[in-house]
């Protein structure tokens, strides 16, 4: 007996990577996590310029920063760091891309950056041009409708011809679709069908009725 009771605790005994929990360094991620190089799912948030972070240093307050706004030219500045690009990261690949800057100062570097407010990058905005109350640039959202960038621009002017509105979306080779939508049918029938979900870089355009 005492044999099999060896046998069994043998794989929870002898399992790699097992051991006491604790605050992860830069050398133990989470799976979930991304190094500067990796592709960013289109799931995955993306810093862009305007948007405003929290850079946190574990152990480390004075080379932590509450509110660090990212600059027109996509990059940030931080202690013991003058210039690092931020633009085009999630801010996990950020994190990373700062401890590693970070290691020729202290030991083990830990860093969590967290968007307090975003913007977003171009390339990922809804933009609104024509016909709507307040035409915009609106950061992407996950799963982001229709309705939602309506509700974003405050409706549509009473010049809008909203039947004849149509979204412009780019695909992965550049080609451009245009899809037509009714957003009258939309906002002021209830027409939950009209209500398509949007994509990052999506331009809706609203054009102005002939009478």
């Amino acid at each position: 007996m005492v044999a099999l009771a060896t046998v069994a605790l043998s794989p929870t005994a002898c399992s790699p990577g097992t051991g006491p929990t604790g605050v992860a360094t830069s050398a133990a991620r989470t799976p979930d996590n991304m190094n500067p190089g990796d592709v960013t799912p289109i799931d995955q948030y993306v810093i862009g310029s305007g948007d405003t972070l929290s850079v946190f240093v574990y152990r480390n307050a004075d080379l932590s920063e509450g509110g660090v706004s990212v600059r027109p030219d996509g990059r940030i500045s931080v202690p013991l760091i003058e210039d690092i690009t931020a633009a085009g990261k999630t801010p996990t690949q950020l994190a990373r891309e700062i401890e590693g800057r970070l290691k020729k100062y202290i030991q083990d570097p830990n860093v969590t950056v967290i968007v307090r407010s975003f913007v977003g990058p171009f390339d990922r905005q809804i933009r609104v041009i024509g016909e709507a109350t307040e035409p915009a640039a609106i950061p992407y959202r996950d799963h982001m409708t229709l309705l939602d960038v309506m509700i974003a621009t405050k409706g549509l002017t009473k010049y809008a011809a909203g039947n004849r509105a149509e979204i412009v979306r780019r695909d992965s080779d550049g080609k451009q679709t245009a899809i037509p939508v009714r957003l009258n049918n939309l906002i002021k029938d209830g027409d939950i069908s009209q209500n398509v979900e949007m994509q990052p870089g999506d331009t809706l355009i609203i054009p102005q009725s002939w009478f």
